[in-house]
């Protein structure tokens, strides 16, 4: 054999085994970046996960990188574009990020023994807005607009009350589920939507003002929040990741969730919510 043919066949032999190595690295990466949901400030999300970064850490002997992204839609496209092995979405941009990227949940928050939560419709008590249809002509205050419980949800309640964003109300996006509250508060919005759970929780810190701002109304349940994995993961890394998740216990961990446990879930989960994007006409593929 000639001397070139052989260097050519051991350089061939070298970015093939090249090739493999990185792809043992992407399936079995010694970091997981882990990004949590961007619904309350980045800086308060990052200290309140770290117990939950020292638990993954320790469980999975991987080193884990906590990730808060700008927003929903900068959340799905690292996704997409895999700068993320793990995430914590919302259904709604779980189901966002689904439809461009190879990815699958595995486990939901459970609170109570279930794995739904509900979304709730807030007023400024000094508005006037006592129900529902007392928002016709006023603003409404919602989150994101790839969430679930700050926009699909209450939106959807809307609607079965026969009030249509645009026609009947202004619609304001003020990014998290927080401002949302503050934004209702301060009489920006005469009412809003946010979840059910960051509600409580806002008010339990004392951050809103009960005799300012009250709940009027409540949306059926949903699937919870999913945490989320790269498909394309190590099948042994995948399933430690799914035990670790569905046999924590640790109540400090938990309670930044506002959750007693996570449940397993699976994509058809959310199908429901599909569904109820298709009856509000949202175009899912505009939202991407």
């Amino acid at each position: 054999m000639k001397r070139s043919t052989i260097v050519a066949a051991v350089l061939a032999l070298a970015t093939l085994g090249g090739t493999a190595l990185a792809a043992d690295n992407k399936s079995d990466p010694a970091v997981l970046r882990t990004a949590l949901l961007p619904d309350e400030n980045a800086s308060r999300l990052i200290k309140d996960n770290e117990g939950l970064k020292e638990y993954l850490e320790k469980r999975l002997n991987k080193k884990i990188e906590l990730v808060v992204t700008t927003d929903y839609s900068s959340m799905i496209e690292a996704m997409r574009f895999g700068r993320l092995e793990l995430a914590y979405f919302g259904p709604l941009s779980y189901i966002l990020a689904k439809s461009k990227s190879d990815i699958e949940p595995f486990a939901a928050l459970k609170s109570k023994g279930s794995t739904t939560y509900t979304s709730v419709i807030i007023a400024n008590v000094a508005s006037g807005v006592n129900k529902i249809e007392d928002i016709k002509g006023k603003n409404m205050a919602y989150g994101d607009q790839a969430s679930t419980s700050s926009h699909l949800m209450p939106r959807a309640v809307l609607v079965q009350a026969g009030l249509e964003a645009g026609r009947d109300y202004d619609a304001r996006y003020v990014g998290a589920h927080d401002a949302v509250a503050k934004t209702v508060q301060n009489g920006v919005a005469q009412a809003g939507g946010l979840s059910r759970p960051i509600w409580n929780s806002l008010v339990e810190r004392k951050l809103v003002d009960t005799t300012k701002v009250k709940v009027i109304a409540e949306s059926p349940p949903a699937t919870q929040y999913p945490w989320v994995m790269r498909s394309d993961l190590d099948p042994k890394l995948k399933e430690q990741i799914r035990m670790a998740f569905l046999e924590l216990k640790d109540a400090d961990i938990l309670k930044k969730f506002k959750a007693d446990g996570f449940g397993a879930v699976t994509d058809k989960d959310y199908d429901s919510l599909r569904d109820l994007a298709k009856i509000l006409n949202l175009d899912l593929a505009k939202m991407n």
